[in-house]
């Protein structure tokens, strides 16, 4: 039952069938592990601004904030990110393996130096799955805005190319992981980063696709 309530959630908040204010939201996840997880406050409700004009979505204005041992499934899709440790409980991994397989979508974002704890929890809730870089046809990367090269680097990090990295179970990508690019630092407020439009602009469109991904595949 949850699972056919989760389609049909999204299906509808898509379509503009709920009204916003009675619409699913995005939420953020609160880890425990002592990673910040609250490192980028403003970024989420720019996100969310950008997809209702650009996209017609009707999500909530307000994002969540959830942790793993909530009811995940009033969420089409939930946000990790954040700069240090990450760690699930068994019923954490358990639940987010649940809510994941029944529809639900994580996406994570590193905001400089999560990917050893990200890879690490994630085995604990999919240990018969790897981490995959998706090549750069793949539909988040153009099923409204068109990236030909994937992912747009918004923060330096390391000087590394950005990557997209992503779990596919049985065929559906269930975890879209930005790595090296930041992808939550460019929907903040501009005087945060104080990052150019242009590279915020294609922070945020990058960001649509992703949602515009969870509502339509």
């Amino acid at each position: 039952m949850k699972k056919v309530l989760l389609f049909i959630g999204f299906w509808s908040v898509f379509n503009g069938i709920i009204a916003q204010e009675t619409g699913l939201q995005i939420a953020l996840v609160k880890y425990n592990g002592g990673g910040d997880w609250y490192a980028n406050p403003t970024s989420l409700k720019n996100l969310i601004q950008f997809c209702n004009e650009n996209l017609k979505t009707q999500i909530k204005t307000e994002y969540a904030t959830v942790e793993l041992n909530d009811d995940l499934f009033n969420y089409p899709l939930i946000h990790l990110t954040g700069h240090g440790n990450i760690l699930f409980s068994e019923k954490e991994a358990r639940q987010l393996r649940e809510y994941l397989l029944a529809g639900g979508f994580l996406h994570v974002s590193d905001n400089y130096g999560i990917d050893p704890f990200i890879r690490r929890e994630m085995k604990k809730v999919f240990p018969e799955l790897e981490f995959v870089e998706l090549p750069y046809n793949h539909p988040i990367y153009h099923n409204f805005y068109d990236f030909k090269t994937g992912l747009p680097k918004i923060h330096e990090h390391d000087n590394k190319a950005p990557q997209g990295f992503g779990l596919i179970y049985e065929g559906r990508l269930i975890c879209f992981y930005d790595y090296e690019c930041d992808l939550g630092d460019g929907w903040e407020d501009a005087d945060v980063h104080n990052d150019p439009l242009e590279l915020r602009k294609k922070a945020l469109m990058m960001g649509a696709n992703i949602v515009n991904y969870v509502f339509s595949f």
